[in-house]
């Protein structure tokens, strides 16, 4: 069992969703951004994605571009990306916090998807969300990820109809994630109504958890997908309390940490107690 389902497992079993947090890796710099890593899970953090920076991305709104500049202008590169994942299950000794690696395919193609798989499983990776990897494309990915024990979760939208969803589900593992906006990451919020239909309408095809994410800034907003789905993804609004920890001359103060560790300290309050 991976650690993707098995920490699904857990939150089942506790009757709760989960709170997914994206931090892009090596923002504002590759230190500061190792502690808020190692931190992430004491905060509340159920499961977390760490955002692969690239100089071109198509689905990121101003907030992850930003701060996916700052890394690269910090010399973050993907060798360094796998060693904050391998740091990190090192020096907390946590082996049960899935850590997914979030981007773009351009990266695992550079690389080889066979050996990309097998640097990220030794490094302590648990799983892949590929935002510009459609299903057609995925068995390029797939079976070296499955050798490595790797779990590839795959994006579905409120455009994604019937005819393409078993696609999308052929390839899936470890959750589905459910883009509950149409457009880039941090822009707009879905309505309560809107996740709670589109997460029965995919309950009804697969059986493996759903989390919703883009949008959501809130604890109450994280609450009100909660309610409804298997886990809340919180990104851009991370992002954004990393950015407000910096100066003018984009050095980290000393209430980053606290700042951004208080704010998901309160999504994941608003999550656990959405089913009470």
């Amino acid at each position: 069992m991976s650690r993707i389902t098995a920490r699904f497992a857990k939150l089942k079993a506790e009757n709760r969703a989960g709170l997914v947090t994206y931090v892009t890796a090596g923002d504002p710099n590759p230190d500061v951004s190792f502690e808020i890593l190692k931190g992430l899970p004491k905060a509340g953090a159920d499961l977390i994605e760490l955002g692969m920076p690239f100089t071109d991305p198509m689905a990121d709104g101003p907030s992850v571009q930003a701060a996916g500049q700052r890394a690269l202008k910090a010399g973050i590169t993907m060798d360094k990306t796998f060693d904050m994942v391998r740091r990190f299950r090192a020096e907390t000794g946590d082996q049960e916090t899935p850590v997914l690696l979030m981007g773009y395919y351009n990266m695992i193609y550079q690389r080889g998807a066979e050996r990309f798989c097998r640097d990220a499983a030794a490094a302590g990776v648990d799983g892949f969300i590929i935002v510009d990897l459609p299903p057609e494309e995925a068995g390029e990915l797939k079976p070296h990820a499955a050798k490595a024990g790797l779990d590839t979760v795959l994006l579905t939208a409120p455009t994604t109809d019937a005819k393409r969803l078993p696609a999308i589900l052929n390839y899936a593992s470890g959750f589905i994630y459910f883009v509950s906006i149409l457009g880039i990451t941090g822009t707009k919020s879905a309505s309560e109504e809107t996740v709670k239909s589109h997460v029965a309408r995919l309950r009804s095809q697969t059986a493996l958890p759903i989390g919703v994410g883009f949008g959501i800034k809130t604890p109450d907003q994280a609450a009100a997908v909660a309610r409804h789905a298997d886990a809340a993804v919180v990104g851009s609004a991370i992002v954004d309390r990393v950015k407000a920890g910096l100066d003018d001359k984009g050095q980290p103060k000393p209430d980053l940490l606290p700042g951004v560790f208080a704010y998901i300290r309160a999504l994941a309050d608003g999550v656990r107690g959405a089913r009470v």
